[in-house]
Protein backbone atom coordinates (compact mmCIF):
# COMPACT_ATOMS: atom_id res chain seq x y z
CA UNK A 1 0.00 0.00 0.00
CA UNK A 2 1.16 3.67 -1.05
CA UNK A 3 0.00 6.56 0.74
CA UNK A 4 0.05 10.17 -0.96
CA UNK A 5 -0.41 13.45 -0.09
CA UNK A 6 -2.04 16.18 -2.64
CA UNK A 7 -3.98 19.32 -2.10
CA UNK A 8 -7.56 18.71 -0.80
CA UNK A 9 -8.97 20.19 -3.98
CA UNK A 10 -7.07 17.48 -6.02
CA UNK A 11 -8.08 14.56 -3.85
CA UNK A 12 -11.03 13.95 -5.94
CA UNK A 13 -9.24 14.62 -9.58
CA UNK A 14 -6.55 11.69 -8.49
CA UNK A 15 -9.59 9.24 -7.47
CA UNK A 16 -11.74 9.52 -10.58
CA UNK A 17 -8.58 9.27 -12.59
CA UNK A 18 -6.97 6.20 -10.71
CA UNK A 19 -4.08 7.89 -9.47
CA UNK A 20 -5.42 6.34 -5.88
CA UNK A 21 -8.16 4.35 -5.00
CA UNK A 22 -9.54 6.40 -2.01
CA UNK A 23 -9.01 9.45 -0.59
CA UNK A 24 -10.30 11.53 1.98
CA UNK A 25 -11.79 15.15 1.03
CA UNK A 26 -14.17 17.83 2.76
CA UNK A 27 -17.97 17.65 1.11
CA UNK A 28 -17.12 21.49 -0.44
CA UNK A 29 -14.23 19.73 -2.36
CA UNK A 30 -16.52 17.43 -3.63
CA UNK A 31 -18.94 19.76 -4.88
CA UNK A 32 -16.83 22.54 -5.62
CA UNK A 33 -15.10 20.42 -8.27
CA UNK A 34 -17.86 18.77 -9.72
CA UNK A 35 -16.03 15.48 -10.09
CA UNK A 36 -18.22 12.35 -11.41
CA UNK A 37 -17.74 9.03 -11.03
CA UNK A 38 -16.83 8.45 -7.10
CA UNK A 39 -18.24 6.39 -4.93
CA UNK A 40 -18.80 8.36 -1.50
CA UNK A 41 -19.52 5.84 0.89
CA UNK A 42 -18.74 7.22 4.08
CA UNK A 43 -19.71 10.39 5.95
CA UNK A 44 -16.36 10.63 8.18
CA UNK A 45 -17.82 13.24 10.79
CA UNK A 46 -14.14 14.78 11.04
CA UNK A 47 -13.05 18.02 10.28
CA UNK A 48 -16.87 19.61 10.59
CA UNK A 49 -17.79 23.43 9.69
CA UNK A 50 -19.89 25.03 7.52
CA UNK A 51 -20.33 27.67 4.43
CA UNK A 52 -22.05 30.65 5.20
CA UNK A 53 -22.19 33.90 3.84
CA UNK A 54 -20.91 36.73 5.77
CA UNK A 55 -20.93 40.02 5.51
CA UNK A 56 -19.48 43.34 7.33
CA UNK A 57 -20.97 44.87 10.52
CA UNK A 58 -23.62 46.96 9.96
CA UNK A 59 -24.34 46.12 5.87
CA UNK A 60 -28.22 45.13 5.64
CA UNK A 61 -27.96 42.23 4.43
CA UNK A 62 -31.55 40.78 4.27
CA UNK A 63 -32.58 44.63 2.81
CA UNK A 64 -30.64 43.90 -0.14
CA UNK A 65 -31.82 40.51 -0.95
CA UNK A 66 -35.62 41.44 -0.56
CA UNK A 67 -34.89 44.25 -2.69
CA UNK A 68 -33.52 41.87 -5.93
CA UNK A 69 -30.20 44.33 -5.64
CA UNK A 70 -27.29 42.52 -6.99
CA UNK A 71 -24.46 41.56 -4.71
CA UNK A 72 -20.88 41.36 -5.15
CA UNK A 73 -20.01 38.47 -3.63
CA UNK A 74 -16.37 37.11 -3.25
CA UNK A 75 -15.60 33.82 -2.17
CA UNK A 76 -13.32 30.31 -3.24
CA UNK A 77 -16.56 28.55 -4.02
CA UNK A 78 -17.99 29.94 -7.35
CA UNK A 79 -19.87 26.76 -7.62
CA UNK A 80 -21.29 26.65 -4.15
CA UNK A 81 -22.39 30.04 -4.00
CA UNK A 82 -23.56 30.66 -7.65
CA UNK A 83 -26.03 27.43 -6.62
CA UNK A 84 -27.30 29.32 -3.52
CA UNK A 85 -27.97 32.41 -4.48
CA UNK A 86 -30.24 31.30 -7.87
CA UNK A 87 -31.96 28.86 -5.61
CA UNK A 88 -32.90 31.98 -3.64
CA UNK A 89 -33.25 34.07 -6.69
CA UNK A 90 -30.73 36.78 -5.61
CA UNK A 91 -28.59 38.24 -8.89
CA UNK A 92 -24.87 38.01 -7.95
CA UNK A 93 -21.29 38.98 -9.10
CA UNK A 94 -18.76 36.47 -8.16
CA UNK A 95 -15.42 37.55 -7.23
CA UNK A 96 -12.94 34.53 -7.34
CA UNK A 97 -10.57 34.61 -4.42
CA UNK A 98 -7.98 31.84 -3.24
CA UNK A 99 -7.48 33.19 0.34
CA UNK A 100 -8.32 36.25 2.76
CA UNK A 101 -11.96 36.26 1.61
CA UNK A 102 -12.47 38.48 4.67
CA UNK A 103 -10.82 41.79 3.56
CA UNK A 104 -12.98 42.11 0.02
CA UNK A 105 -15.94 43.55 2.60
CA UNK A 106 -13.72 45.65 4.30
CA UNK A 107 -11.63 47.26 1.43
CA UNK A 108 -15.07 47.65 -0.65
CA UNK A 109 -14.58 45.02 -3.11
CA UNK A 110 -17.85 42.92 -2.25
CA UNK A 111 -20.57 43.37 -0.35
CA UNK A 112 -20.49 39.76 1.23
CA UNK A 113 -18.39 36.72 1.38
CA UNK A 114 -19.01 32.53 0.95
CA UNK A 115 -16.33 30.73 3.16
CA UNK A 116 -15.75 28.19 5.13
CA UNK A 117 -16.74 28.62 9.17
CA UNK A 118 -16.02 26.97 11.97
CA UNK A 119 -15.88 29.10 15.09
CA UNK A 120 -16.45 31.98 13.31
CA UNK A 121 -13.71 34.08 15.09
CA UNK A 122 -11.76 35.14 12.26
CA UNK A 123 -15.16 36.53 10.82
CA UNK A 124 -15.24 38.00 14.05
CA UNK A 125 -11.68 39.75 13.83
CA UNK A 126 -12.46 41.25 10.78
CA UNK A 127 -15.77 42.53 12.04
CA UNK A 128 -18.19 40.26 9.56
CA UNK A 129 -21.28 38.45 10.79
CA UNK A 130 -22.31 35.35 9.68
CA UNK A 131 -25.72 36.38 7.61
CA UNK A 132 -26.31 32.86 6.81
CA UNK A 133 -25.23 29.16 6.73
CA UNK A 134 -25.66 27.86 3.16
CA UNK A 135 -24.91 23.72 4.26
CA UNK A 136 -22.76 21.72 6.40
CA UNK A 137 -19.52 20.69 6.00
CA UNK A 138 -17.80 17.21 7.03
CA UNK A 139 -14.91 14.63 5.52
CA UNK A 140 -15.52 12.05 2.80
CA UNK A 141 -14.81 8.86 2.29
CA UNK A 142 -14.53 8.32 -2.09
CA UNK A 143 -13.57 5.53 -3.37
CA UNK A 144 -12.35 5.24 -7.20
CA UNK A 145 -15.76 2.72 -8.80
CA UNK A 146 -13.46 0.54 -10.76
CA UNK A 147 -10.76 0.11 -8.05
CA UNK A 148 -13.22 -0.79 -5.90
CA UNK A 149 -14.70 -3.67 -8.24
CA UNK A 150 -10.90 -4.91 -8.81
CA UNK A 151 -9.33 -4.82 -5.54
CA UNK A 152 -12.05 -5.63 -3.38
CA UNK A 153 -9.79 -7.90 -1.60
CA UNK A 154 -7.40 -4.97 -0.41
CA UNK A 155 -10.35 -2.57 0.30
CA UNK A 156 -13.31 -4.10 2.00
CA UNK A 157 -10.96 -4.33 5.07
CA UNK A 158 -9.87 -0.49 4.84
CA UNK A 159 -13.31 0.27 4.12
CA UNK A 160 -14.72 -1.82 7.05
CA UNK A 161 -12.03 -0.13 9.18
CA UNK A 162 -13.31 3.42 8.44
CA UNK A 163 -17.20 2.09 8.83
CA UNK A 164 -15.88 1.16 12.63
CA UNK A 165 -14.02 3.70 13.65
CA UNK A 166 -17.04 6.07 12.04
CA UNK A 167 -19.51 4.12 14.24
Amino acid sequence: MQIIMVRASDVPTYVQYGGADLGVVGKDTLLETGVQGLYVPLDLKIATCRVSVAVREGFDYEAAVKQGSRLKVATKYVNIAREFFASKGVHVDLIKLYGSMELAPLVGMADAIVDLVSTGSTLKANKLIEVERIMEISSRLVVNQTSLKTKQAVLKPILAAFEQAVA
